[in-house]
């Protein structure tokens, strides 16, 4: 099964976050399938790769709870559905 989940990245105390599509068997910081997004919880900041991110929501692919609400932020899982 394929994940949508959050690769973490950067210096202790100042960590980061990729937007990732993996297997659910993978390691946190394994190789990703594609890179999708990315968010640093810091400031905030959110970019998304929106037509990726649907088209992989369509093919099956899981978010976990986490990616499922920055993605119900940026109004991706309405996309989805309609």
């Amino acid at each position: 099964m394929i994940r949508l989940r959050l690769k973490r990245y950067g210096k202790k105390r100042e960590v980061s976050y990729r937007i990732v599509a993996m297997k659910s068997t993978s390691r946190r910081d394994g190789r990703p399938l594609e890179e999708l997004g990315f968010f640093n919880p810091r400031t905030n900041e959110t970019k998304l790769n929106v037509p990726a991110i649907i088209k992989r929501l369509q093919d099956g692919a899981q978010p976990t709870e986490t990616v499922r609400s920055i993605l119900r932020k940026a109004n991706v899982l309405e996309q989805v559905h309609a």
